[in-house]
């Protein structure tokens, strides 16, 4: 069988973590859709998750593109500066 290769596209970075509402504020470089999947990498930090919720300005979006400030519901601890990948493939 073969498997499809899984690719990579880096789409933002973590500014902040609010741990009790587990929400993450990301500088995007790139676009992000409501249910894409992506992937969260730093230093202590490596899990995927798919997009279920976010927020500009706490009103709920469905897209954003690159330039925005978004609110994203998270499913573990991340941290500031950490990277996020947008999962292709």
């Amino acid at each position: 069988m073969i498997m499809s290769e899984e690719k990579l596209q880096e789409i933002g970075i973590v500014d902040h973590y609010f741990a009790k509402a587990n929400v993450i504020v990301l500088s995007l470089t790139g676009s992000l859709t409501i249910g894409d999947r992506i992937r969260i990498i730093g230093a202590t930090t490596d899990f995927e998750q798919i997009v279920t919720s976010m927020e500009i300005e706490h009103k709920k979006i469905e897209r954003s593109e690159a330039g925005s400030s978004v609110g994203l519901k998270v499913e573990k601890r991340a941290r500031e500066n950490d990277l996020v990948f947008k999962v292709v493939g």
